[in-house]
């Protein structure tokens, strides 16, 4: 079941962001030669006003094929002979679809669930957070230079930024006020805590849940980056990287613990996997990287600048060799997760 829900809400993941790319296409008269889901043989397929729609075998990506790559041509609808600022939108739609989609997760999982006021619940004994005079009640609203919308972000925060002293602004009977914390480490967790303790969460009404809905979206956002900044500077190795396996081995084992708490419980719990998902893949794909979005936006911006386009097959080949990386980063992760999983 982890497998087939898994495929479901990556699929489904996919599509938006390639329909972000189709729905931009069709709005600046672009002509789409292929719209698929899918990588591989073509399980089905059927044309539809000159657009070839296609379901694909391996259910890890999709594309939407508007001769990008090609040269100019005299046909109205030839993606190059389009301005620069429309095939922008068009490459840029498909990321910013993917934080839609997270937003409309994020509102109908605040509207069933309710949101995390940045509320102390209570605090630890002997901990930080409670030897600098913090309460049950006090509003947190910063943690060094980082505003805080809802409690996971204190949680985050911590969890970026271990050892270190934070500047806490808190809100107490309408009153701001700061302290200073110096996370204490506790060797069973192996982990520096501050000692503060989350509330409940809050009923959510219709403006509420929009709210929140983009402080959620802004969380996982955040979250992405800080988890990539944290690659690059080596505080985290390649070995802890997730791919298609891990996560289906995510998707299942949290089936298997929710589905004793009622279809409810499932829902909500893999519509927080969905939120996580999207997120993180608008986030990657906006990276300025070969055969990403981020890749051909950042080819697009320096024709901008220069009012000339960089020769496509000097494109082509950037964007082949990025490819080809792409792919054998796919197969270290892949074996990552599996020796993970089964050894």
């Amino acid at each position: 079941m982890g497998i087939i829900l898994a495929l479901i809400i990556f699929s489904f993941i996919v599509f938006f962001h390639e329909l972000g790319h189709f729905a931009l296409a069709k709005a600046n008269g672009i002509d789409v030669d292929e719209f698929s889901i899918g990588m591989g043989p073509v399980l089905l397929s059927k044309e539809y006003h000159g657009t070839r729609y296609c379901l694909k075998l391996l259910p890890i990506g999709g594309s939407c094929m508007m001769g990008e790559d090609q040269e100019a041509t005299d046909a109205p609808g030839n993606f190059n002979n389009k301005s620069v600022w429309a095939r922008i939108s068009v490459i840029a739609a498909g990321p910013v679809f993917n934080f839609i989609l997270a937003f409309i997760f994020a509102v109908i999982l605040i509207a069933m669930i309710g949101y995390d006021r940045p509320v102390v619940g209570g605090v630890n004994e002997d901990y930080p957070a409670a030897e600098a005079g913090l309460r049950a009640g006090d509003e947190i609203v910063r943690m060094g230079d980082k505003k805080i919308n809802i409690f996971r972000e204190i949680q985050s925060y911590n969890q970026f930024h271990q050892g270190e002293d934070v500047d806490v602004t808190y809100v107490r009977d309408g009153e701001s006020r700061t302290v200073t914390l110096t996370p204490r480490y506790n060797e069973d967790a192996d982990y520096y805590l501050l000692g503060i303790v989350g509330g409940n969460n809050e009923k959510a009404n219709l403006a509420s849940a929009l709210k929140y809905g983009i402080y959620e979206v802004k969380y996982w956002i955040s979250t992405t980056i800080s988890s990539l900044r944290m690659l690059i500077t080596g505080r985290i190795g390649i070995d802890q990287l997730s791919g298609p396996v891990g996560i289906v081995d995510v998707v299942g084992e949290t089936y298997q613990e929710s589905v004793d708490y009622g279809v409810r419980t499932v829902v909500i719990n893999m519509m927080n996997i969905a939120i996580l998902l999207s997120a993180n893949l608008g986030v990657m794909n906006l990276l300025p990287l070969p055969a990403l979005d981020g890749g051909r936006l950042l080819f697009l911006f320096v024709e901008a600048v220069r009012r000339k386009r960089i020769p496509p097959e000097k494109e082509g080949y950037f964007h082949f060799v990025g490819f080809v990386l792409l792919m054998l980063l796919m197969v270290v992760v892949m074996y990552n997760d599996i020796r993970r999983i089964f050894f």
